[in-house]
């Protein structure tokens, strides 16, 4: 009585399904990038004669083989998958398979059934998640202060992907301006973040701007700073006084010049009257 009331709470618990279902080891999610490779593994981690593996895609009303690998008849890819799926492992204890040139369709659940004898069909589940991730945007244009730049960096990504702004010199303030996301029509999602950089010292600095999608593989964009050029007021009017000066001089000069010249020629007419 003690044995059976202790399997009942086992059931109740949801134990024994838990230690049925960790027989065949998975990974619980994969995530693939839109145009790479999606890899989904299984284990039978139980030495149990198995006569056949099979890949099913979990669809809304049904589930679809899309590969099997026999004991007797070897490896088979499904129509409409043979462009698509390719075994990386076709063992019977260990079994993978590689989806190539991921893209949207292929996001969702798959199932890995193990057809043994004589135990029957052991299954493990992988889902896989797409995200799609550009190489990020980075400006970087000058402010209305000449101790600041306005530093812009976008990314385009499913689903939205995360920007962040880093800079080389710990002394430049990197305060956040404005940041904006906006939803395209193909269901991407463009991020904008933008930062005013000051406190610059008369050094080069590069800024960077990384960005990621769900827990995929980071990109990275990196613009060097140069050295800061004065663009105040004061500069300006010291380079227009440059010209003035310039423009007033040649206002002396080339009078003078023709005021030279004409008195050259009149000398000259005069010498030639006399002469005749």
């Amino acid at each position: 009585m003690v044995h059976g009331t202790f399997v009942c709470l086992l059931l109740v618990c949801g134990v024994i399904p838990n230690a049925l279902a960790a027989v065949v080891q998975t990974q619980e999610t994969v995530m693939a990038e839109v145009g790479g490779e999606a890899h989904l593994s299984c284990q039978l981690r139980e030495s149990k004669e198995v006569l056949q593996v099979t890949w099913q895609k979990i669809l809304p009303d049904k589930e679809r083989n899309v590969a099997s690998s026999n004991k007797n008849f070897g490896q088979t890819v499904n129509p409409g998958f043979r462009d698509k799926i390719e075994f990386e492992d076709a063992e019977l204890q260990n079994n993978s398979i590689t989806i190539r040139n991921v893209t949207e369709e292929d996001e969702g659940c798959y199932l890995c059934v193990f057809s043994t004898f004589p135990g029957g069909a052991l299954t493990g589940r992988t889902c896989l998640r797409i995200f799609e991730l550009h190489q990020p945007l980075l400006h970087v244009r000058a402010s209305d202060s000449p101790e600041e730049s306005v530093v812009s960096c976008s990314a385009t990504g499913r689903p939205a992907p995360t920007v962040t702004l880093t800079v080389s010199l710990q002394h430049l303030n990197v305060s956040l301006y404005n940041t904006v996301s906006v939803n395209n029509t193909d269901g991407t999602v463009t991020v904008n973040t933008t930062a005013v950089l000051s406190g610059f010292r008369d050094d080069s600095a590069q800024v960077g701007c990384a960005v990621r999608a769900l827990s995929g593989p980071q990109k990275e964009a990196f613009v060097m700073i140069p050295e800061l050029k004065r663009t105040s007021v004061d500069g300006l009017h010291e380079g227009s006084g440059s010209e003035h000066r310039g423009f007033n001089i040649m206002w002396i000069i080339v009078p003078c010049v023709c005021g030279c010249v004409a008195a050259v020629v009149l000398v000259l007419l005069k010498l030639k009257m006399s002469s005749t």
